[in-house]
């Protein structure tokens, strides 16, 4: 009979494609991975990874093994979750991710709640963006991850996750106090043309959805001050340098000079919290209500 562990192994190396990179999702050291497949091997009587170059490969037999293999581990994860369901402890180990405004905002107060109403449950937080966030739940190396979805650059769920609405938050626009659209009560996007940014570098998702969002109402965005952190961007808006896109969620203070205004049309974005549809243990379903809590009270 094959054994969990080998199996759990080869969907590791098949998922993240190294030997190494397996091993610190598992928390063994590459020799330890090495020595599963091996005995693996040794168990069916063919290889299933081959090495190519200074990595492996699977081969066929391994990637159908591997294949087969996340099947069982869903079938043994939900038996697990139906199994701890007929009892209902909140015991045992949460592992939470969330974007960076959401870490610092609510996280905290969730984690406090779920501490003190469960005492025996042990709680862990990594902080990340979808593309990161979403894959560590797939390969069950996080059971919950808070996300957020823009109206103007929709997230792309995995069929195999489960997704539970959190909260509802809108974008602001952030401009010096002497700009002429400041007086505005509201500023339409589409006037914005020409006007300078301080946003995120490229390659991230609020740098994505800045430009998404401002294309779509016929504006080329000009972003001269590539830099992480909304506050930054505030600092630059404050001295006159730049406009900004400002999330309410990141509960900022306005420095001196800078006017904060709403936008039409409306930007705003969804947050979730997905789990793997065959986690439904009561630590997850826990740690769910926890996040609805808070962000109930932000």
């Amino acid at each position: 009979m094959l054994n969990v562990e080998r199996l759990r192994a080869l969907c590791s190396v098949a998922d993240l494609g190294s030997l190494a990179a397996a091993a610190e999702a598992l928390h063994v050291s590459a020799s330890g991975i090495s020595q599963q497949l091996g005995r693996l091997e040794k168990e069916l009587g063919v290889a299933v990874v081959e090495r190519q170059g200074r990595g492996v490969r699977l081969t066929d037999a391994g990637a159908l093994l591997a294949r087969r293999g996340h099947r069982i581990l869903s079938l043994l994860e939900q038996a697990e979750s139906e199994v701890a369901s007929m009892h209902g402890d909140v015991v045992g180990a949460l592992r939470l991710g969330a974007f960076v405004s959401a870490s610092r905002t609510v996280l905290p107060r969730a984690v406090a709640a779920l501490q003190t109403q469960h005492p025996h449950l042990e709680v862990t937080l990594a902080e990340g963006e979808a593309e990161w966030l979403i894959p560590h739940v797939l390969r069950r190396q996080l059971d919950l991850a808070v996300v957020d979805s823009w109206s103007t650059l929709p997230l792309e769920i995995p069929q195999d996750v489960s997704i539970h609405f959190l909260h509802r938050d809108v974008a602001d626009l952030a401009l010096p106090v002497d700009h002429p659209l400041a007086s505005k009560t509201v500023v339409n996007l589409a006037d914005l043309s020409g006007v300078p940014w301080a946003a995120w570098s490229e390659g991230t998702g609020f740098h994505d959805w800045l430009v998404q969002s401002l294309r779509g109402q016929g504006v080329e965005p000009r972003i001269d001050y590539r830099v992480a952190e909304f506050a930054t961007h505030l600092q630059f808006v404050a001295r006159g340098l730049a406009a900004a896109l400002i999330p309410r969620l990141a509960h900022l203070p306005v420095p001196a000079g800078v006017r904060v205004l709403p936008t039409e049309p409306e930007l705003y974005r969804e947050v979730f919290a997905l789990s793997r549809r065959d986690n439904d243990r009561p630590t997850v379903r826990a740690g769910i209500a926890a996040l609805q809590g808070a962000f109930v009270e932000t």
